[in-house]
């Protein structure tokens, strides 16, 4: 049984940031030559094309579990985020009612065999491949590599495990005897949270701060790039791609045309991502280490 106590007084951003840490696992033990530094990505169109709640409501309508009028809802806050490049408070709140929705009275053990599944078939071939080559240096670095995002945290851990990264930060849903109540622990992990969980996990792997990286395209996540020394830009919305250039960060940009087209991964890479994940890590790791 996982059930977490309701404080009127306590700050759901906080408790958002505790709750993820708390829910971290390391999947992929990093190396032993710098166990003090990290590197932390945003997923939503820093490490992957688009919105990954989006895609994950696309599988389950492909599965008949979702509605049509649900998954147009997730399209047109896709579309704008899509055409913005940033995000928008009331998309996500639509995003996140209707996925509390989906999962209440549903199995832990279920929703993670349906990420599973959904990723190899809807994600795997929307990696930016710029990105997961800045993930493979810091691991090649013998440094941690976690996900922080506002997707749920079932979901992110199965994206970080099949690209062979350390582990993933992600919004907490509480549950009861193995079952999703359709509450969240706080808040969704965003914004101030996103931060919150980065300094909480740090104080328990002892991790130094001013060592660590953070990567994201998104100004909402200033607070989570401010709380590391080597903060960088990756396919940066306007306001964060100006404080980038203000601030001297780094601006990775993997994006052509309209900054809507994705690189793609080489057909090899991606093929061992659908067929099965850390794998396909493994071999751009030494990809990258060779060339």
């Amino acid at each position: 049984m996982r059930l977490w106590p309701w404080n009127d007084g306590a700050d759901d951003a906080e408790l958002a940031g505790e709750a993820a840490a708390a829910a971290a696992a390391v999947d992929t033990p990093a190396p032993v030559p710098d166990p003090s530094a990290a590197a932390f990505f945003d997923v939503d169109n820093t490490l992957i094309r688009g919105a990954s709640i989006y895609h994950f409501a696309r599988g389950l309508a492909a599965r008949k579990l979702f509605t049509v009028r649900d998954l147009a809802l997730f399209a047109l806050g896709q579309a704008a985020f899509r055409m913005r490049g940033a995000e928008n408070a009331e998309h996500i709140s639509t995003a996140r009612e209707a996925a509390l929705a989906f999962v209440a009275g549903r199995s832990v053990s279920e929703l993670v065999s349906l990420c599973e599944e959904i990723y190899d078939d809807k994600m795997a071939d929307r990696i930016w491949h710029g990105t997961r080559a800045l993930a493979l240096k810091h691991l090649d670095a013998g440094q941690q590599v976690w996900l922080v995002t506002a997707t749920p945290v079932e979901l992110a851990r199965i994206i970080s495990h099949r690209l062979g990264l350390t582990g993933a930060l992600g919004t907490v849903a509480e549950t009861e005897n193995g079952v999703y109540t359709g509450r969240l622990v706080g808040h969704l992990l965003h914004g101030p949270a996103k931060a919150g969980a980065v300094r909480a996990l740090a104080k328990r792997e002892g991790l130094d701060l001013s060592r660590c990286a953070a990567y994201s395209d998104s100004f909402n996540d200033l607070p989570m790039l401010t709380a590391v020394g080597h903060p960088n830009a990756v396919n940066p919305d306007a306001d964060l791609r100006e404080h980038a250039r203000e601030h001297g960060w780094p601006v990775h940009d993997f994006r052509t045309g309209r900054k809507v087209t994705m690189v793609a991964l080489p057909a090899a890479a991606g093929a061992g991502a659908l067929a099965g994940g850390v794998a396909a890590g493994v071999a751009l790791r030494r990809h990258y280490r060779d060339h």
